[in-house]
């Protein structure tokens, strides 16, 4: 009977991203399913997406922050050609947009724009790390991307959306800035402090193995659990739909398969890898809906199911060659 139940345990740990992502989609449908709680709802979504959520990413950053020392955030070379990719995909999908407006794939367009722009995820150090990779440098791009994503937002959207007329580079600056501080950078600032201020405590929580990697689980069923909601109530076609999680798809694909090349040539394989191709989709989902066609959000929804199905496939690779070294 013990034996049998570790073999459940380990189970479950090493697959947890999949259990992860079929519990938020079963968590929704049993949660809305439940018509005594329909007036909930409401409530519910507000907590979710204004304290939950943000609440475990914070914490998940802080504890990753924690294992990393100011002066590894140092920067590669390989950044400038990710940065360059991102930044450089994102402006030319939007100036074709911006000269031809009315085209009817402005909104494939635009997810495409979502997917390519969209900083590095804030997993993407602790996937990093159980990959036995350099997460320092992950954190560090986090921060150059994110940065950069704060500046050329808001001088590409403006010209996409004549609804834009009103929307400034500072108002939009602002507004981005002010979603991911809370997040991003408070965290970063928090855990440099405690390191300084008090060095034990730093210490103590440094020693925490996988509280990170725990904190992440629960987030990523919380936000597949958003990401299906969002796919839900959307009102656009179905075909739509399938366009969307088709250019998501491929989006993140190319952008794996990018990160991995330029990882290789420069010997930083794992977080090349990870930079480019895991995606802090909760920020995609928040810029298409705030800034771009709503349904363009969805995009983002469709790339947390992508990125993390790629995710697991490289922890589960990882795990089989660690059982072939210990066998060989």
């Amino acid at each position: 009977m013990f034996f049998r139940i570790m073999r459940i345990v380990n189970f479950i740990k090493n697959w947890s991203l999949p259990i992860s992502m079929i519990s938020g989609v079963a968590a929704y449908f049993i949660y809305v399913n439940i018509h005594a709680l329909d007036w909930t709802h409401t409530f519910m979504n507000r907590i979710v997406s204004g304290y939950i959520q943000p609440t475990l990413i914070f914490c998940m950053l802080f504890v990753s922050f924690c294992k990393v020392s100011p002066k590894q955030l140092k920067p590669r070379k390989w950044m400038l050609w990710s940065l360059l990719i991102q930044i450089g995909s994102f402006t030319a999908l939007g100036m074709i947009i911006a000269a031809n407006p009315s085209t009817q794939y402005k909104a494939i367009i635009e997810s495409a724009m979502l997917c390519l722009i969209c900083p590095t995820a804030t997993a993407a150090s602790v996937v990093t790390s159980r990959l036995q990779g350099n997460s320092s440098a992950v954190v560090s791009y986090t921060c150059l991307i994110n940065l950069a994503a704060s500046l050329i937002v808001p001088a590409i959207v403006p010209l996409l959306h004549d609804t834009h007329n009103d929307l400034t580079f500072i108002i939009a600056f602002l507004t981005i800035l002010h979603k991911i501080f809370p997040t991003l950078i408070f965290p970063l600032l928090l855990a440099f402090t405690l390191e300084f201020a008090a060095p034990k405590v730093h210490a103590k929580i440094k020693s925490f193995k996988n509280l990170s990697f725990n904190l992440w689980i629960v987030s990523l069923a919380i936000a597949i659990a958003v990401t299906v909601r969002a796919i839900v109530h959307t009102e656009e076609s179905v075909l739509t739909l399938l366009a969307i999680a088709l250019t998501s798809l491929v989006c993140c694909l190319i952008q794996f398969v990018i990160g991995h090349a330029i990882g290789v040539h420069y010997n930083d394989t794992i977080a090349g890898t990870q930079t480019l191709g895991q995606k802090n989709t909760v920020f995609a989902i928040w810029t298409g809906a705030t800034f771009l066609n709503p349904v363009t959000a969805t995009a983002g929804g469709f790339y947390s199911i992508w990125h993390n199905i790629v995710n697991s496939y490289q922890l589960y690779k990882k795990r089989k060659e660690a059982r072939q070294s210990q066998n060989s």
